[in-house]
């Protein structure tokens, strides 16, 4: 018994059964699941109907993360796959799907950030206790990673500014070095698994979501 995606073999829509009047076709085909985990990256192509190649990722660990807000996408590692609306069995073996929440390196998005914006985040703030105990040579050193930046650089970073928001739990997040994503792409079938960051509404919910899992534990 091959696995097919016909609808033959099931029940009528009053419940009654229905006679398979023909054997099963090659264009109703169907194989297994790519269940793609995480670690070091094997992509398998399968030849389909019509010379069609997919691509069956069987493991992956980087995939191209878009921040919606800020309309900007960078490549990033995953770390950890936290949460699955449809088995937690899959979040127990690191299984990649669509519409999973994993965790991502935030240090890609937080390099941009600062270079676009001239503003640092995700670094611990440091104490004034922890300042005063710095010494001389390591404060010139400090002075001399400044860069320097042109008046029309200068401007242009004031005009950023202006509009530039970043909300209390993103920025947490960035505090903790890891980004909640969602998983957009199909490994199974593109190869790929692209996504993008969790914000506002969506992340307050998975939060919870991820947070009572944790609870659980």
């Amino acid at each position: 018994m091959g696995i097919t995606r016909d609808s033959i073999h099931k029940r009528r829509a009053t419940s009654g059964k229905q006679k398979e009047w023909r054997k099963k076709r090659k264009y109703e085909i169907g194989r297994p699941a790519a269940m793609t985990h995480l670690g070091g990256v094997r992509v398998h192509p399968v030849r389909c109907r019509g010379g069609i190649i997919k691509h069956r990722a069987l493991r992956l660990e980087t995939g191209n993360f878009s921040w919606g807000s800020e309309v900007t996408t960078r490549k990033c590692r995953i770390l950890n796959v936290v949460y699955n609306a449809s088995n937690n069995e899959l979040v127990r073996m690191k299984v990649l799907v669509k519409g999973c929440i994993v965790e991502i390196d935030a240090s890609p998005f937080a390099a941009w950030y600062e270079k676009h914006y001239g503003v640092s985040i995700g670094k611990k703030k440091i104490s004034k206790a922890q300042k005063d105990k710095k010494g001389g040579k390591e404060k010139a050193a400090e002075k001399e990673t400044v860069k320097k930046m042109s008046d029309h650089l200068h401007r242009k970073m004031q005009l950023r500014n202006k509009h530039r928001s970043l909300s209390e739990a993103l920025a947490a997040q960035f505090q903790s070095g890891r980004l909640l994503a969602r998983i957009s792409s199909r490994p199974g079938q593109c190869g790929r698994a692209d996504g993008y960051i969790l914000e506002g509404p969506e992340l307050e919910f998975y939060s919870k979501k991820v947070g009572k899992k944790k609870g659980n534990k």
